[in-house]
């Protein structure tokens, strides 16, 4: 998968919401790591599981800020290029909340949990995909 130069990984998983940023260009990525924002995931009911479990709530809650943040950062012109990387439930949820202009800007999907792994590791996965 190639990565132009600006692309942002979003790395989600159940409590996580982690950023990386191509700082290199296609043929040679270079993922640093950049601040994330704080989520409010207190507004979002997570009401689409009928479980009713609060942990899957929670973790659903928390998805949903995620996306949202994205979905923000995209309609704000602020990205241009998208990577999700996300556990396979998360990502799962995730995708019910694409905006139609994430969906342009999302070149890839890996439903894989790298939540904590560093720019090569996360590098190393893409390319395995």
């Amino acid at each position: 998968m190639l990565l132009p130069h600006g692309t942002v990984i979003a790395l989600v998983d159940a409590r996580k919401f982690e950023l990386l940023r191509n700082n290199g260009n296609e043929a040679e990525p270079d993922l640093v790591e950049v601040e994330a924002p704080k989520l409010d995931a207190h507004n979002h009911s997570g009401a689409s599981h009928r479980d009713g479990s609060t942990a899957v709530l929670s973790e659903d809650a928390h998805a949903i800020a995620a996306v949202e943040w994205l979905n923000h950062e995209v309609l704000a012109h602020r990205v241009a290029h998208v990577v999700v990387i996300a556990a396979p439930r998360t990502l799962g949820e995730l995708r019910k909340h694409y905006h139609k202009n994430l969906e342009h800007a999302l070149i890839g999907e890996l439903a894989k949990d790298l939540t904590g792994h560093k720019g090569p590791e996360v590098l190393a996965a893409l390319r395995s995909k």
